[in-house]
């Protein structure tokens, strides 16, 4: 029995690609969830910067994915079939660009992070704040008075808090990493979906060898060897 290496790679690079879908769906999930929780110092950084991430875009390309690899399945299992691979490597194309605008959304906001930050400290409640505070051992924002710091166990007095480090710095950095992460992981998925439709292509390029093959044959009569 002849292995055909050209649609086990592809079979293997497509099990990657329905994974990634399959990932990005559970980590939405699970953001979403914490979201939800009461805010604590073990959360409250997160959640904020979340605020300002396509979620509901992670959504839509988890089953734009799923799509894919479904058609895939089909087109795979069609063995004689073309034209819905084709349809499976437009999908794909589809998922890479929004793949692409979702990691290059979160990218954009690590550049302005700390004018972001401020005006998401801004926004937030004074017990919001203190939470920030107390999770990086800061007082105030850009300084103890700039926004004037709030009073809790961390930032106790004036005193207390003008020997501390503004929040500006930790937050910053917190927020970079965290964001990093993400737009990373959103380019790694980009990366796949590129092996991929490059793979698909390869496919299609040799069903319609073989098929070519089969009508020559057929014409000269071997069709039935």
């Amino acid at each position: 029995m002849t292995i055909d290496k050209i649609l086990l790679t592809f079979l293997g690079l497509d099990a990657l690609f329905a994974a990634t879908g399959g990932a990005l769906l559970a980590a939405v999930f699970i953001l979403k969830n914490g979201m939800a929780e009461a805010s604590n110092t073990t959360n409250v950084a997160t959640n904020l910067l979340l605020l300002g991430t396509p979620l509901t875009g992670g959504i839509i390309l988890a089953g734009l994915v799923f799509l894919a690899f479904l058609v895939s399945l089909a087109g795979v299992t069609i063995s004689t079939s073309r034209s819905v691979l084709k349809l499976h490597t437009w999908l794909v194309i589809a998922c890479a660009i929004m793949t692409l605008i979702l990691g290059l959304d979160v990218w954009f906001s690590t550049l302005k992070t700390k004018s972001h930050l401020g005006v998401l400290w801004s926004q937030q409640t004074t017990s919001m704040q203190s939470l920030l505070q107390q999770k990086f051992n800061c007082c105030g924002y850009l300084s103890s008075t700039s926004p004037p710091f709030q009073q809790d166990n961390t930032c106790a007095n004036p005193i207390v808090a003008a020997s501390k480090s503004p929040c500006v710095g930790p937050f910053s950095n917190f927020a970079n990493s965290f964001l990093d992460v993400m737009f990373t992981a959103m380019f790694g998925f980009v990366a796949l979906d590129v092996m991929l439709f490059l793979s698909g292509v390869v496919v299609l390029k040799d069903r319609k060898e073989k098929e070519r093959y089969r009508l020559i044959d057929a014409k000269n009569g071997f069709g039935g060897i």
